[in-house]
């Protein structure tokens, strides 16, 4: 699809504010601040419980903000007009958002004068939604990358302005994914920001028909089906790394499956040990083999799979899961 310039961005500083709360926020906001515009305020969601021991946690973004001296604002909401208060007197130019975790009303997407980008952890249109990186992982993307765009009210439907690619590696986690989208995130965000200034910006419309959804991972998804094939079910156990982890169950006790590797297939019944040697445990699947490499049993850490099925006395034969 063509595009359309934007109009040439003033020279710096601009009154920038910034809306985001993980770790991937706070990288891309650690890039903006290392730049001449001017990080007026941050916008993050409110401290939260975290933890076993369910301790009072600041987000990450708003811990970077205090350390440079940078106003906070943490509402539960934008409903009552009181985030739209705040927001307005800080007289923003620019809003930039990463990774905020709320949707923000029309009324203050009108508010800077250039109004609201957002830097996305993929190539939009594929995987609009809130989790680009696990999806891109799970479905097996050779590669994925980082999408400044437009803001509008739907969801990472706006215009894309500029884009930055990655390969997908075999042995990317959701994590170490995450970790270089971050870095990615903060140096495309400065490139479009820069060819804005040069008047060489093009706002280019997504094509609708290429979209994908992205939805929220919860804790269930991490539940090994072991009629999938071996690929699919590797693919999780990396996708799925921090959180919440490829699980299945061994005698009804819960197992983490953190590593494994696809190899040939079994006749066996999806879940049974067709093997145990000092590889780790082979699992019958829907198609293919895989074999356990790192796992972790309910209480235990996280260990080497042949060193727990060796002192869980698992045996060819034995099923995991139900």
């Amino acid at each position: 699809m063509t595009g359309s310039p934007l109009p040439t961005l003033p020279a710096p500083p601009l009154r920038v504010v910034f809306m985001g709360t993980p770790e991937l926020a706070a990288t891309v906001l650690e890039a903006l601040l290392a730049r001449d515009d001017r990080v007026v305020g941050v916008f993050t969601r409110p401290d939260a419980a975290k933890g076993r021991g369910m301790s009072v946690v600041a987000p990450p973004t708003k811990r970077l903000a205090t350390e440079h001296g940078i106003p906070v604002h943490q509402p539960a909401g934008w409903k009552d007009g009181t985030a739209l208060d705040a927001l307005r007197a800080l007289e923003p130019d620019l809003v930039v958002v990463a990774a905020y975790g709320r949707l923000l009303p029309q009324s203050a997407l009108d508010v800077p004068r250039y109004g609201c980008i957002n830097v996305h952890a993929s190539l939009l249109p594929r995987w609009r939604g809130a989790d680009p990186i696990s999806r891109a992982i799970l479905e097996g993307d050779a590669e994925t990358g980082v999408t400044i765009m437009q803001m509008v009210l739907e969801m990472d439907a706006g215009d894309i302005l500029h884009q930055a690619k990655i390969p997908i590696t075999d042995d990317d986690t959701g994590g170490g994914l995450e970790t270089r989208l971050a870095a990615l995130g903060g140096e495309a965000l400065g490139t479009a920001l820069d060819l804005w200034r040069e008047g060489r910006l093009v706002a280019r419309p997504q094509d609708p028909s290429l979209v994908t959804t992205a939805p929220l991972v919860r804790k269930s998804d991490g539940r090994i089906d072991w009629t999938r094939t071996a690929s699919a079910i590797e693919r999780a156990t990396r996708a799925l790394d921090p959180w919440p982890c490829a699980t299945t169950t061994r005698e009804g006790t819960l197992l983490k499956v953190w590593r494994a590797r696809v190899e040939e297939g079994a006749e066996d019944s999806p879940g049974e040990i067709v093997a145990v040697d000092r590889d780790g445990p082979l699992v019958a699947t829907g198609s293919g083999s895989l074999r356990l490499l790192d796992v972790q049993a309910a209480g235990k850490k996280r260990m080497n799979a042949a060193d727990w099925a060796r002192g869980a006395r698992l045996a060819p034969g034995d099923v995991l899961g139900t």
